[in-house]
């Protein structure tokens, strides 16, 4: 190993993985320092690499940590031949920090890796528990082949945890909001987008029903959920989640973006139908119009997003009466009939009726999700008649869901 150019290595490869040098640094140090205790050093060490960025030269230390002789399980040696006994006596695999914990025994005593207070007081007399010490290790640039695979099998992985930490860093403070990607590929309906540094994946569950989607297509995305675990896509991004409509709006209509208006609710059939609620505490600030924006671009603009589905934009009210009358916008309410179960008979004219209830109900459904209240949709002209789909409960909506 040249380790003059490992300097310039380190460098061009945070620039190319978008890492901190130091992330790399370390990554190069556990890999050079596991090479060097496979070539010259016994496997129960500790040992570190330290490399000097500017120099080139790197030194090797062994590393023990100072423990209390009153805190520690010392067990003597074993000759080889009870040792070879013991193996035909040992029944199936268990770690050593298994059978202390289950056992409830003290850690044990390794020379190798521990070192008593009163002989580390000796090398450093404020020495404490817990603490480690570094001791020298003579230096060696030439490591065996087999050391050699081990060191470039470590920098590798090391440099995929970096990447992998980086990439979740970055985009653990994305989770909630809406990032743009370009669709790269699709596996068994499943979409996986390049967001730049990262690929984010879309399961099929969380597109739009009857949306297409084209690689090279750069489009926009709510992000689910941002994981660290190496074995499932780390970022999960949604296209039909009610949240994306939600941040869609705050992209697109400043008063919310600001807090002017506030979003109160958003209840969602992805492809099809949304309705949104919106409140504004300011005098003169019409919310709904906000919203909607001039000549409707605002909603438009939205809408075009989300492959022309319909959007309802209501006012939202304290007073249940009122805001369960909105909720089934478009439908104009001639009369709202609440109880203390939170149940709502709402009168409507007989040619609003089937703009009421929707088609298979969905109006109906979607102003339960909104509101929270069971709803009964009947004809003003026969109250007491139950309509086709006209009736909605909060808990049938939530195992729809």
């Amino acid at each position: 190993m040249n380790l003059k150019e490992l300097g310039a290595a380190v460098e061009q490869i945070a620039k190319e993985k978008g890492l901190q040098p130091e992330r790399v640094l370390l990554a190069i140090e556990t890999a050079i320092a596991a090479a060097y205790k496979k070539e010259y050093r016994k496997r129960t060490e500790v040992v570190r690499a330290q490399f000097d960025m500017k120099t080139g030269d790197i030194k090797f230390v062994q590393v023990k940590t100072v423990v209390d002789p009153n805190e520690v399980r010392i067990v003597e040696e074993v000759p080889e031949e009870e040792k070879e006994e013991k193996k035909h006596e040992f029944r199936g695999p268990r770690r050593e920090e298994e059978q202390v914990e289950e056992e409830g025994l003290l850690p044990r005593y390794n020379p190798d890796r521990h070192i008593f207070l009163e002989e580390a007081k000796m090398i450093k007399p404020d020495a404490v528990v817990g603490e480690e010490l570094e001791f020298p290790l003579e230096s060696h640039s030439d490591f065996g082949r087999i050391a050699a695979q081990t060191a470039k099998q470590v920098v590798l992985q090391g440099l995929r945890d970096a990447e992998r930490a980086s990439v979740h860093e970055e985009y653990a403070d994305k989770q909630g909001e809406i990032v743009s990607g370009i669709i790269q590929r699709f596996d068994r309906g499943n979409v996986f987008v390049d967001l730049g540094r990262a690929i984010g994946a879309m399961f099929r569950s969380e597109s739009i029903p009857g949306e297409h989607y084209r690689a090279g297509e750069r489009m926009r995305f709510y992000v689910l959920a941002v994981q660290d675990d190496p074995r499932h896509p780390g970022i999960m991004l949604s296209r039909s989640h009610p949240k994306f409509v939600q941040k869609l709006f705050e992209l697109e209509v400043p008063e919310i973006a600001d807090g002017t208006v506030e979003i109160k609710g958003v209840a969602r059939e992805a492809g099809s139908r949304t309705k949104i609620a919106v409140y504004s505490k300011e005098e003169g600030v019409d919310p709904v119009g906000s919203a909607v924006g001039q000549r409707g671009t605002r909603v438009m603009a939205v809408t075009n997003e989300l492959g022309n589905e319909k959007i309802d934009i209501i006012e939202w009210s304290e007073k249940p009466e009122e805001f369960l009358a909105h909720a089934i916008s478009p439908a104009k309410a001639t009369r709202v009939e609440v109880n203390e179960y939170h149940e709502a008979k709402i009168l409507v004219a007989d040619d609003q009726l089937s703009l009421a209830i929707g088609k298979g109900g969905q109006n109906v459904r979607l102003a339960v999700r909104l509101t929270g209240w069971k709803i009964d949709i009947r004809a003003e002209s026969n109250p007491e008649a139950v309509q086709e789909h006209g009736t909605a409960d909060t808990e049938e909506e939530k195992v729809e869901e």
